[in-house]
C-alpha cells in the first residue's frame, strides 16, 4: 500500500504531518513524533516578537549577510530570555540533523518586513521548508483591504527572495476574495498553502473581569473549512493545498485528500491522544483503501474535489439552503405548553 504523496516538493511517505505544537519544543519530543509515523515535522512557531527582542542588533546583524554559523558565534552566548531566535536556529539544526524525514520551520507574524532576512538563516540551519504563519488582526479603520494584502505580497516575496527552499503560507479565512488572495501569494512565489490558522480569541474572567486567553483544541467538525475551500482552490490555482485544524481520524484524512489535500497537520489529535495516534489513523487509512481495492492514496486524491465533482455547487452557495432543509429537530423533546406557568 504507498501512501506516499508531494507536499511542497517534498516527498512524504504518507500525508500525516505533525503540525507545530508542544510536541516539537523539545529534541526528545520531535524524536518520538518521528518514531510514531509522522512524515514532516513543523517545529513549534517561532514569533516575530522573539526576532525582535534584540532587534537593534540581530536584524542589522541579518540584513548585512551574517550566515547561520556566525549569527550563533555572535549571538548565542547571550544570556537570552526563554526562547530567543539562536536558541530556534539550533533546534531545527539539531532535529534536521538527527532525523531522516522533513524538518519544516514555522514563521509566526505580522506582514512586517522587518524579520525576512531570518528565513535565511533558517535554510542554512537545515529547515527544509518554511510555513510563514501571517497572524495579523487588522484594527485601523483607515486601513484598506487592498493595501493590507499587498504587505502580505511584499512580505513572501522579501522571504521567497532570501531562500532557495520551499515557502508555505499558513493563511486565515478571513479574506474578502479568497481565492484572489491566493492566486496574487502564489504568483508571488508561494509554493504552498496550510489552511487554516485558527486564531484563538479572548474571553472575559467574569470573577477578575479582566480578559484570558482562551484555547480550545479543535474538533473533527472543524475541517469543513478547509474541506471547502481546498477543494475549490484545487483544480483553479497550482500549489500544494495542506489541511490543518479538525484532523483526528482516518476519515477526516480521506475526505479531505478525496478533495484535494497534498498533507494534513495533526495537532490537537496527538494532545488529545498521544503521538502513537498517528500509527492509529495510518492505519485507518489502509485499512480503508484496501477495503475498495484502492492500492495508493493518490488512487483518490481530489476525486470529489470542486473541478470534478458531478455537482460543482455542492461547495458554494447552493449548498447552504440544502443544509438548512436536511436539518431535522429532535421531536422527541417534548414542548412547553403555552398555559404552563414557572
Amino acid at each position: 500500500m504507498d501512501l506516499s504523496t508531494n507536499y511542497l516538493g517534498l516527498r512524504l511517505r504518507t500525508p500525516l504531518i505533525a503540525g507545530a505544537g508542544p510536541f516539537s519544543q523539545t529534541h526528545d519530543g520531535v524524536r518520538r513524533l518521528e518514531d510514531a509515523g509522522a512524515s514532516a515535522v513543523v517545529m513549534y512557531s517561532l514569533f516575530e516578537e522573539q526576532l525582535t527582542l534584540d532587534h537593534g542588533q540581530l536584524l542589522e546583524f541579518l540584513a548585512q549577510g551574517g550566515s547561520y554559523a556566525d549569527t550563533v558565534a555572535r549571538f548565542g552566548g547571550k544570556r537570552r530570555i526563554n526562547m530567543s531566535p539562536i536558541d530556534y536556529l539550533e533546534a531545527i539544526n539539531a532535529a534536521s540533523t538527527a532525523m531522516e524525514i522533513p524538518v519544516i520551520a514555522s514563521l509566526n507574524g505580522s506582514p512586517d518586513l522587518r524579520w525576512t532576512h531570518f528565513g535565511r538563516l533558517l535554510e542554512q540551519a537545515g529547515a527544509s521548508a518554511i510555513e510563514l504563519n501571517f497572524y495579523y488582526v487588522p484594527t485601523d479603520e483607515l486601513l484598506d483591504s487592498t493595501v493590507l494584502e499587498l504587505r502580505y505580497v511584499e512580505t513572501l516575496r522579501a522571504i521567497r527572495s532570501q531562500v532557495n527552499i520551499p515557502v508555505a503560507l499558513k493563511l486565515s479565512p478571513y479574506f474578502t476574495n479568497l481565492t484572489a488572495a491566493v492566486r496574487a501569494l502564489s504568483s508571488a512565489g508561494a509554493d504552498g498553502f496550510v489552511l487554516f490558522n485558527r486564531y484563538y480569541q479572548p474571553d472575559i474572567d467574569l470573577d477578575t473581569l479582566r480578559v484570558r486567553p482562551h484555547l480550545t483544541p479543535s474538533t473533527p467538525h472543524d475541517i469543513r473549512l478547509a474541506l471547502r475551500w481546498i477543494s475549490i482552490l484545487q483544480g483553479r490555482i497550482p500549489a500544494s493545498y495542506a489541511a490543518t485544524g479538525g484532523v483526528h481520524s482516518s476519515d477526516d484524512v480521506l475526505k479531505l485528500m478525496m478533495v484535494g489535500a497534498d498533507a494534513v497537520q495533526l495537532c490537537s489529535a496527538i494532545l488529545r491522544h498521544g503521538v502513537e495516534h498517528i500509527r492509529t489513523i495510518e492505519s485507518g487509512l489502509r485499512i480503508w483503501l484496501a477495503s475498495r481495492q484502492k492500492s495508493s492514496i493518490a488512487d483518490i486524491k481530489g476525486q470529489l474535489s470542486q473541478a470534478k465533482s458531478p455537482n460543482p455547487s455542492a461547495f458554494e452557495r447552493a449548498q447552504y439552503m440544502k443544509t438548512l432543509e436536511s436539518y431535522e429537530p429532535d421531536i422527541s423533546v417534548p414542548a412547553v405548553s403555552s398555559d404552563s406557568t414557572s
